[in-house]
């Protein structure tokens, strides 16, 4: 026995299960020695009222052993693998030198990563045998209840998979790695009718449609890339992508004359043939895959995700076909982490909640819940990284940084333990952990540090007790703390073939099973990637990084072709000039480089004037301006000179234009001649346009600025094409609007709904015309907070003309078109990917003819269509609109006409619900009557019900008026109560009323408020009558209390019924609101 003072305290395990029931088979379990690997120690016996089975009672507790043959001077990283040892443990290091997050794999530099499988022998100290299955485990699983074509092959495709399995396990001595693999093939590819599979296909709505039913049983490795190409049926596809989330593993799929190996793409896994330059991509998700895990013959992979509607998908490695999707696993926040069993039957998931769940599926089957399920203690620490156990699916491992778990799952439900172990119990730092596995020859279990140990875990088992009577084979106990190396590990798996290595600085390597091969596939960006820019006459992408690395690609070949690393700062955006000479850099410290397009050197020296990081960066038509835009709201120009004989770059002006961030700028040409003009958009609601004829050196001169939003915040802008001969700039906006605004006067000449798919248009680019394009046929491309779409031109507000795709589910940071705009690329920030795009406008233009001609697309966008009561209500106030015009005492015979005046377009608006400020009624108007001057020179007067149609659906709100904007606008006006309510004052809001925003004269504010308090039931005034205010006061003062809620307001005075109702307000309920949102802005 140990003295006192080094004895460790007895400690109680914590555990968890469904039920409370005993396993009706335990796993063998050797005896094991207990001794850290420096300092040997003895401990106490088992009590026996472990031995008689009181399960509940059991302490866990160091044991008493023999000493282990095993000391930290036979302990060494370089030692060499024994030649009877068949696995390997491959440890990968994080070295703190460094002071860098990075993984590094076997190296010249460095020895460490050898094989230790030596040392892993003495922790055995016995091999152990395979244990057997457990008896529940030899009934055969059921059979799906209707069986077809697919069904069967997919059944029989898991028999020989499963025999094949158990036969290398058998055999492992015997086979050498290429007889496993040819096997592992063979059983996905061989296929009987008289042959019953255990592992069963899952065929559901999400599975394979009945064309690919073939492709599943018949696939075969490779044959993902020796199909033709797919027709393009979408008016974007995925083609590249460039880059992969390093923080998740990469996995070797086919290895030797082969190097095909998965990532993960923010929300895409990818096949990549690395030696034949090809990829194939599993898409499926809508958010970003979290977690991912492939069968041991290679042939399954699960892919998982987080955020709303987050699935799990099962996909066959040798087709790409998505075999089985669970919807919802965990429907509090999505999956952390996944693992599949060695016969690829089961999955097991953990949950990333506040309560974390650890679930198995028995993914085979048609079903939508786990077989079992089990919650976590949050004291656990947050679980990352979970593994069955390789020689017993019943068997699972979990960590945290904090804490390992062990879990044993049977016909009686899902049980965990908590073996508890801190600095004290071998009174060595034992640092965080990373992961943890099972042994490959004996039954005990691996855990990786931070401080380069690992921890040795053994069964709770008394050396004079049969391992086949231990209670509970999960409940272990931490037997050795063994020193590895200096630095971290990071990665602990057992491996006995090539192995893919992939690091946290975005690099991964192949690696051979001896360790003595080291080839690097690919290098990455591993910080944000926002910088992207296409050549203007070439194939050629440049993308920058936040890690300084610059590099250029050809996105046809997608090969790799220059690269430079700038040191210092990260570069934050890029632009090629028109003449494809520069490309210039803008940087997070504010710096611009102008580089060679094709060395990447200096062009001239580095500048440093803009205030802070660069944002946006762009070159004149005619290369003799680059302009910057910075975080500091200042817009930046340089100019290029001719100095000495010799053409150089110098720098102009600057000036400080906007008062919030700058969204957008843009060179043009001047209508009247060839000089460059130069615009900068705001997220201030400015559009300024600079005088760079009049600017000299330290002075940016303005020619105008311009206010050209009342509310909504623009987000971006472009040169609309020239479709006819009046000029037009196009913006988007925060609330779905694209506008056009003459080029000269800037006044609004059109307000269109835009694409509305979850969220405003971030920017926008006219793709170029191909030569054999009709030159009345454009396209748009643009990016949302995570999608990618392409918009026909010109824009009219139909719905069809658009469509759009997921690109970055973790937000799409910046779009670049290609010169022959056949391409668009999306950076995704801080996924560190960009993505390649290919366009099909004849499917968007396919889609067009399907939405319906001429009206039909805006019909569908009332309520209630064509057919509908709203419809028939606004052709009868079209109709009493004529009434109105023609006076409404007028005994003459009535002349009815499909037209209305434009003076009656504000009185229907209000009466279809919706409620215009004065500015708005103007851009309606104006819209109208300037709608064909260019051409005849005349101005419209009236407009006939198709083009209403129209103009209501472009210009009321795409989403209608929520109370949450009612609740924005008592934020900004109002204060906070002692109850924590913001209220405005009564007082003050009359006052805010008439003076802020559109102002409303006492008259109008009198009429409104009677109207809504019920004093004038009928409506207030006839259109014709004279409104009698009298009283109007008192009553005000009687009815409007002193402190205002939004809630009192919304509900009490505008009288709503519920908080989102918009089609029930009155005209005078929104003319309040749209007062308070005007002074709001």
């Amino acid at each position: 026995m140990v003295n006192d003072s080094n004895e460790t305290p007895l400690e109680q395990p914590a555990g968890g299960s469904i039920k409370e029931k005993k396993a009706s088979e335990e796993t063998p379990q050797d005896d094991q020695g207990a001794q850290e690997t420096e300092l040997p120690k003895q401990v106490t016996e088992m009590p026996t009222d472990v031995l008689a089975g009181d399960t509940e009672s059991m302490d866990i507790m160091e044991m008493e052993t023999q000493p282990s043959p095993t000391t930290a001077d036979n302990f060494s990283m370089d030692a060499a693998t024994p030649e009877t040892e068949e696995n390997e443990l491959s440890i990968t290091t994080n070295p703190r030198e460094s002071g860098a997050d990075v993984t590094e794999g076997p190296s010249e530099e460095r020895e460490e990563t050898a094989a230790i499988t030596g040392t892993l022998e003495d922790i055995g100290q016995v091999e152990q045998q395979v244990p057997t299955e457990l008896q529940w485990e030899s009934k055969a699983p059921t059979r799906l209840p209707s069986s077809t074509k697919v069904e069967q092959d997919m059944q029989q495709i898991g028999q020989k998979t499963q025999e094949s399995d158990q036969k290398n396990l058998r055999d492992k001595d015997k086979e050498s790695l290429a007889d496993q693999e040819s096997k592992s093939i063979r059983a996905g590819a061989e296929m009987s009718q008289e042959e019953t599979g255990s592992l069963e296909a899952p065929i559901t709505a999400s599975s394979v449609s009945a064309e690919e039913e073939s492709l599943v049983s018949s696939a075969t490795p490779g044959l993902l890339f020796e199909e033709d190409e797919h027709i393009k049926t979408h008016p974007i596809s995925l083609s590249w992508a460039f880059g992969y989330n390093s923080h998740l593993p990469v996995y070797s799929l086919l290895d030797e004359e082969h190097r095909v190996i998965l990532y993960v793409s923010s929300h895409t896994a990818v096949i990549h043939d690395i030696l034949r330059n090809r990829q194939y991509h599993l898409q499926g998700h809508s958010n970003s895959i979290s977690c991912l895990c492939v069968s041991e013959d290679r042939r399954w992979i699960a892919t998982a995700d987080q955020g709303p509607g987050n699935l799990i998908i099962v996909w066959d490695a040798f087709s790409g076909i998505p075999v089985h999707t669970i919807f919802d696993s965990h429907p509090e926040d999505g999956v952390g982490a996944i693992a599949i069993s060695q016969d690829a039957k089961y999955l097991v998931t953990l949950g990333t909640g506040k309560v974390q769940r650890v679930c198995i599926w028995k993914w085979t089957l048609p079903e939508e819940k786990p077989m079992w399920s089990v919650e976590l203690q949050p004291a656990f620490g947050y679980q990352n990284y979970i593994v069955f156990n390789p020689k017993n699916h019943k068997e699972l491992v979990s960590n945290s940084k904090t804490q390992v778990l062990f879990y044993l799952w049977d016909s009686s439900g899902l049980q965990y333990s908590a073996p508890h172990l801190t600095d004290r119990t071998f009174n060595k730092t034992v640092g965080l952990f990373s992961q943890s596995v099972f042994h490959f020859g004996n039954l005990q279990a691996l855990t990786a540090t931070s401080e380069g140990k690992l921890v040795v875990w053994d069964a709770v088992c008394p050396p004079s007790m049969p391992a086949s009577l231990c209670v509970k084979p999960h409940n272990r106990k931490a037997i050795k703390l063994m020193y590895v190396q200096k630095d971290a590990l990071t990665v602990l798996t057992a491996s006995d073939r090539n192995f893919i290595l992939s690091t946290l600085d975005a690099t991964v390597l192949h690696v051979t099973a001896e360790g003595t091969k080291l080839d690097k596939l690919m290098e990455e960006a591993k910080e944000a990637v926002n910088a992207i820019a296409c050549h203007p006459s070439q194939h050629l992408i440049a993308i920058g990084s936040h890690c300084g690395l610059l590099k250029v690609w050809d996105f046809v070949q997608t090969k790799y072709l220059i690269s430079r690393i700038f040191m210092g700062a990260g570069i934050q955006c890029l632009s090629y000039d028109p003449e494809g000479s520069f490309l210039a850099a803008g940087f997070t410290d504010g710096s611009v480089y102008i580089l060679d397009s094709i060395s990447l050197e200096n062009d001239c020296k580095e500048f440093k004037y803009s205030r802070g990081p660069v944002t946006q960066i762009s070159f004149s038509h005619d290369s003799q301006y680059l302009a910057t835009a910075d975080e500091k709201y200042s817009v930046t120009v340089y100019k290029r000179i001719l100095k000495n004989g010799e053409r150089s770059w110098e720098h102009l002006a600057g000036l400080h234009s906007h008062y919030k961030p700058i969204r957008n700028i843009i060179f043009g040409v001047l209508l009247d001649s060839d000089q460059p003009r130069l615009l900068s958009l705001g997220e201030d609601r400015l559009l300024v346009e600079y005088d760079l004829g009049s600017s000299s050196k330290e002075y940016l001169a303005v020619l105008r600025r311009d206010r050209i939003e009342q509310r909504a915040v623009p987000m971006c802008l472009a040169w609309y094409p020239p479709f006819t001969p009046e000029a037009f700039i196009l913006t988007a906006n925060n609330q779905y609007k694209m506008k056009l605004y003459n080029a000269t006067t800037k006044m609004c000449r059109k307000t269109l709904l835009g694409p509305t798919y979850g969220s405003p248009l971030e920017k926008i680019q006219i793709l170029p015309a191909a030569n054999s394009q009709d030159p009345q046929k454009r396209y748009l491309a643009y990016i949302t907070k995570d999608k990618v779409g392409l918009q026909i031109l010109p824009i009219d507000g139909n719905p069809h003309k658009s469509s759009a795709f997921i690109c970055h589910p973790g937000g799409v940071s910046n779009l670049a078109s290609s010169y022959d705009g056949c391409h668009v690329f999306t950076a995704g920030g801080n996924d560190c990917i960009v993505m390649k795009w290919e366009i099909n406008v004849n499917a968007l233009e396919a889609a067009v003819s399907l939405g319906g001609e001429d009206l039909i697309p805006f019909y569908n966008l009332l309520d209630g269509g064509r057919d509908g009561e709203f419809f028939r209500e606004l052709e009868d106030y079209f109709y009493y609109a004529q009434l109105r015009s023609q006076g409404i005492d007028a005994m003459e015979t009535r002349q009815v006409s499909t037209h209305i005046p434009l003076e009656e377009v504000p009185f229907v608006m209000r009466a279809m619900g919706f409620y215009p400020s004065e500015e708005k009624i103007e851009d309606m108007i104006n819209e109208v009557k300037f709608s064909e001057y260019v051409c005849t020179g005349k101005q419209v007067t009236n407009i006939n019900l198709g083009d209403f149609i129209k103009l209501y659906i472009n210009h009321r709100p795409a989403f209608g008026l929520s109370m949450k904007e009612i609740q924005n606008a008592f934020q900004v006006l109002g204060y906070d109560t002692e109850n924590g309510e913001i209220v405005i004052n009564k007082g003050v809001l009359l006052q805010q009323l008439q003076c802020r925003g559109e102002h409303m004269t006492e008259e109008e504010l009198a009429e409104c408020f009677t109207t809504l308090l019920g004093m004038n039931p009928e409506g207030g005034r006839s259109e014709l009558g004279i409104y009698d205010y009298s009283g109007a006061a008192a009553l005000m003062e009687e009815e409007i209390p002193e402190e205002i809620t939004a809630e009192i307001f919304t509900a009490d005075i505008l009288g709503l019924p519920t908080p989102e109702s918009d089609e029930t307000e009155t005209e005078k309920n929104y003319e309040l609101t749209s007062s308070i949102e005007s002074a709001e802005s």
